[in-house]
């Protein structure tokens, strides 16, 4: 009898306040999502970064008649030179000797010049660049991209090393734009979620203060502030559960339609999250949902019993 009552409360709650109840229902379902959609970010840079780290590469730069670092320059006749026969071949030897090197691969001059070729063959500067215009290289594998600093203080500065370049810093201001857009979806989602609970807020007011007849009846009877407390809890559990599901089912479609046919068809030199990352952020979505609806009920009929 308790629960069929309880029941009839929460579907005449519903009814009575059907406008506010969708109001809220789709304010909760936009900030869930866009929260939704910070959580996937987050994580999918997390998948970009362990995709692209694992093939970053060091590349080691070595002196050239046209390089202007100092290891380069010849004391005796203050020009630079060539890195020689014996400086490259040792430091080829000395480059796989250390602990952090995966692989070492050298790229001669003509191999650079063919690499160049194909990078920029639709541009007019391929024609006015020649083979002696470009620096040979080692590139090395790292076995953790995160030890760069050990392998360049090793190496920087030797005789016949030009540069050593790190892959992984023009990667970190990709990462950190995406970082910022991650945060900036959290925010306008915490506020979203501010003024979801607000409009929570108000509905159970306003529910509570239309049927202070009944709750006052309730009182006099003997049931427990909970119990009187029940049905509001419910309706503001429920609305925010199905503000929940709608955003979940909208991380889906876009998981699905955008991410898998679109985006991951037309980029395919990155990988994109999973549906597990879905699955994950799914369950917070509703916890989030269903748990701060009822949490706001909670305080606001807490309030309002105190009257």
């Amino acid at each position: 009898m308790r629960t069929q009552f309880v029941v009839s409360e929460v579907a005449i709650g519903l009814r009575r306040n059907l406008t506010m109840t969708i109001a809220v229902v789709v304010t909760v379902a936009i900030s869930l999502a866009l929260f939704g959609a910070g959580l996937l970010m987050r994580a999918q840079v997390s998948t970009m970064k362990d995709y692209w780290y694992d093939k970053v590469e060091v590349s080691v730069f070595l002196c050239s008649v046209n390089s202007d670092a100092s290891a380069c320059i010849d004391p005796s006749t203050g020009r630079s030179q060539d890195i020689t026969p014996a400086q490259r071949s040792q430091l080829g030897k000395d480059l796989k000797s250390l602990p952090q090197v995966q692989a070492v691969f050298y790229e001669s001059k003509q191999e650079a010049y063919q690499r160049f070729k194909v990078q920029f063959k639709d541009s007019p500067i391929a024609d006015n660049v020649t083979p002696e215009a470009l620096p040979e290289s080692y590139r090395i594998k790292l076995k953790d991209p995160t030890q760069y600093a050990v392998v360049a203080s090793a190496i920087q500065g030797r005789p016949g090393v030009e540069q050593v370049q790190d892959q992984r810093a023009l990667l970190d201001r990709f990462f950190k734009l995406l970082n910022g857009l991650q945060v900036f979806a959290l925010v306008i989602a915490c506020f979203q979620l501010i003024a979801a609970a607000l409009l929570i807020w108000n509905t159970i007011r306003v529910a509570a203060f239309s049927r202070r007849r009944e709750t006052g009846i309730m009182r006099l009877v003997g049931a427990s502030n909970f119990y009187i407390q029940l049905p509001f809890l419910l309706e503001g559990a429920i609305a925010g559960l199905v503000g929940a599901v709608i955003a979940s089912f909208g991380l889906i479609v876009v998981k699905h339609f955008f991410i898998d046919q679109r985006l991951a068809e037309s980029f395919k030199f990155t990988t994109f999250i999973g549906w597990g990352a879905v699955f994950t952020v799914v369950p917070i979505l509703l916890l989030v949902g269903a748990g701060l609806s009822a949490l706001v009920s909670f305080l606001t009929l807490r309030k309002y019993l105190r009257v």
